[in-house]
């Protein structure tokens, strides 16, 4: 579990490395050393996997331009931008933070899709080992969850805590998934399961396997 981990928190990191080194051939004397480079992304991306109120429903990435970091990505909840922003800002050597992630509408209806998809996903057998309560969104949320309520919509505001490799993003109805499995099946499996999701209009499954060609570039 903890390989897996480490390889989810990664995966938030490649397309900014990619977007560094053009960066560092394109405007040489606008940006930090390749060293100072490698340490700013490792920080911001330590930053944003620890951020208080990002979850299973949220998914950051980030990328460099010059001494800028560019934030992108969904967050369910306004203040996981804010928050994003914040932490970010005091890293050492960040001039300049430009936060373009999206923030998804309210909506009851994308709740409902939200947790019908978690449970497809989280109670297949194949896929439980990749979400830290290994069982269904009522399980998650715990004793003190609004069970009853659960698929009726209102998990925005109270999701589930803790390691989730693959993220759930709904917006106006459309579903995608983001993050890190263990094999090629696994990702197959999740979108296979995410497809079946009662409400939602499409289903893109950008997850990526960790030994894919992808995952390894």
């Amino acid at each position: 579990m903890n390989q897996i981990k480490r390889s989810v928190l990664a995966a938030a990191a490649i397309v900014a490395l990619c977007g560094f080194q053009r960066t560092v051939a394109q405007q040489p004397a606008k940006t930090w050393s390749q060293d100072e480079g490698v340490r700013i992304m490792t920080e911001v991306q330590k930053k944003l996997t620890r951020l208080d109120h990002y979850g299973v429903f949220d998914w950051l990435t980030f990328g460099i331009q010059g001494k800028t970091v560019v934030l992108k990505g969904y967050a369910s909840r306004p203040l996981l931008k804010d928050e994003a922003s914040q932490s970010v800002k005091g890293i050492a050597g960040v001039e300049s933070v430009d936060n373009q992630i999206e923030v998804l509408p309210l909506s009851p209806s994308d709740d409902r899709i939200r947790a019908s998809a978690y449970n497809r996903i989280y109670t297949n057998s194949a896929l439980s080992r990749y979400n830290a309560n290994q069982g269904s969104l009522a399980r998650a949320l715990g004793p003190g969850g609004r069970r009853s309520e659960l698929m009726a919509g209102g998990i925005t505001n109270d999701p589930p805590l803790g390691y989730h490799a693959i993220h759930v993003i709904v917006k106006n109805g459309h579903l995608i998934l983001f993050g890190l499995v263990s094999n090629e099946t696994d990702a197959a499996i999740a979108g296979m399961m995410a497809n079946g999701t009662p409400g939602a209009f499409s289903v893109d499954n950008d997850i990526i396997a960790e030994h894919s060609k992808l995952a390894m570039k």
